[in-house]
């Protein structure tokens, strides 16, 4: 856990300073049997990861499966959500994003850039889409999460790429669906 901090901080958020970051003096791993179909959630300073889906996991990939989740959740623990104002999926988007810069999406998926039928659809369509952003602006992902601190608009992303969020999909769903 403290290494895919580390790595969040460092490299994706730009989280030198401790009063950067969310203020957890600890973070609590639990893994646990649910009913629902989630691979795992996170509850403030809390991660719990699904024992129903750890369990039916390739033993080959296990893990692999188990830190990529681990990442993407520690994401979810030191990301910003805009006091509660962010776009639900763009948070998912950012803590796949993490995942997927971390080289440890999961085995045998691959989202393809031009997929996805919106910029805020969650998962590793946002993710690819961020990547995408911050090709355009090195270090977008760390601005936009800082920015995010206390608020959220999408307004954001005009402040950041001089476009708004929408120009910028469309110019990449261009760019991605030339073949």
């Amino acid at each position: 856990m403290a290494v895919a901090s580390q790595f969040i901080w460092q490299n994706i958020f730009h989280q030198y300073k401790p009063c950067d970051r969310r203020n957890y003096q600890q973070v609590k791993p639990f893994i646990n049997v649910f009913n629902a179909s989630k691979v795992a959630y996170t509850d403030s300073s809390e991660i719990y990861f699904s024992a129903n889906y750890l369990e039916k996991c390739p033993t080959r990939y296990l893990r692999r499966e188990f830190t990529g989740i681990m990442y993407r959740e520690m994401a979810r623990v030191w990301q910003w959500n805009g006091d509660g104002q962010a776009n639900p999926g763009l948070v998912d988007g950012i803590a796949n994003y993490v995942r997927m810069k971390a080289n440890l999406a999961p085995v045998g998926q691959s989202t393809k850039p031009r997929c996805g039928g919106r910029w805020d659809q969650g998962g590793d369509v946002t993710a690819r889409f961020l990547d995408y952003c911050d090709s355009m602006r090195k270090g977008f992902v760390a601005d936009l999460n800082m920015k995010m601190k206390y608020s959220y608009s999408d307004n954001y992303f005009q402040q950041l790429l001089g476009k708004s969020v929408n120009q910028v999909w469309r110019q990449y769903k261009k760019k991605y669906n030339r073949g």
